[in-house]
């Protein structure tokens, strides 16, 4: 690389920082109007003072979700399985997302080297200046996805300790097409029941009409489901009446209970009409790779000492 085209490369680029501000001094010394007035280039020195604690504070994040977010609000599955589904297909998203990521980084890279080889090859002073701002400009782009990537990774890091804490929970090293197609039959009960419960509370009791919809499609007689609500609702109120509070962990009781009571609605409903609802023939019966035992754990522990020392 000759000595006129290294100057380019050799930038410490990092995202929105440095190579804008250190450059707005200079760009914007002499604007069109006039000279920049006195009191942006203090600004400007604050900012340039600033940023890099703000850039390490940005690394804390770069994700969409934080995690309690991620296994409260987006995934809010009652069951384990449909939890571990969710958690799946989350790790699919991730997982494409960080490989559009890597493809448009490597892209990036060979466009970089293109335009450093133009660079060498210009002979037109105000040429050149442009192909080295598209330069800095792809280079800005690398960084700007090498952060989203990082943010990724520890995005698919998370999910992977949900997987397994999930399985662990039900006591499971792996999940099959039929354990899922078994479990819905509990989960779409505890999810209409859990709509039907929360769309009672403002309406005196009184399920909406959508959720009796969703009872009446998984063979749950509406009145009977009613009542459960009614009954619930009243021990609830009983509960306050009492001094006493209800607890989240009450209410999930509760829905398991129903779960028990109504799951085979569904079933005895499909055959009515002359339909199975599982047929085992029709699943996929893959050979599942060993889960390894993590150490994760242990190497961040020597990682954590490390940065004690």
């Amino acid at each position: 690389m000759t000595e006129q085209s290294s100057a380019i490369t050799s930038v410490d680029l990092t995202p929105g920082s440095e190579i804008s501000v250190t450059t707005l001094k200079s760009d914007l010394a002499q604007l069109a109007t006039g000279p920049l007035p006195q009191e942006y280039k203090g600004m400007l020195t604050h900012i340039e003072e600033t940023l890099p604690s703000t850039k390490a504070a940005c690394d804390n994040f770069y994700k969409s979700h934080s995690q309690m977010m991620t296994v409260t609000l987006d995934i809010t599955d009652l069951t384990p399985i449909r939890s571990i589904k969710h958690t799946l297909a989350a790790i699919e998203r991730t997982k494409s997302a960080l490989a559009e990521a890597q493809i448009n980084r490597r892209k990036n890279e060979i466009k970089i080297k293109k335009k450093q080889r133009d660079i060498d090859a210009c002979e037109d002073d105000l040429d050149r200046e442009e192909q080295e701002i598209e330069m800095i400009e792809l280079m800005n782009n690398n960084m700007n996805i090498e952060n989203s990537m990082k943010g990724a990774i520890r995005k698919m890091s998370f999910l992977m300790t949900q997987y397994r804490s999930v399985l662990d929970h039900i006591g499971k090293d792996h999940i099959t097409e039929e354990d899922y197609e078994r479990e819905e039959k509990r989960y779409h009960v505890m999810t209409c029941l859990k709509q039907a419960l929360n769309s009672a509370r403002p309406r005196g009791g009184v399920i909406d009409e959508g959720n009796s919809i969703y009872l009446f499609d998984i063979g749950v007689n509406v009145s009977h489901a009613q009542a459960e609500v009614f009954n619930y609702l009243k021990m609830e109120n009983e509960l306050i009446a009492n001094g006493q509070a209800p607890s989240h962990e009450m209410t999930v009781e509760w829905l398991e209970k129903c779960a028990d009571k109504f799951e085979n609605c569904s079933e005895r409903f499909a055959e009515s009409r002359g339909f199975k609802i599982l047929d085992e023939k029709s699943l996929a019966i893959p050979n599942y790779a060993v889960l390894p035992e993590s150490k994760v754990d242990e190497e961040y522990a020597k990682l954590k000492a490390s940065t004690e020392e």
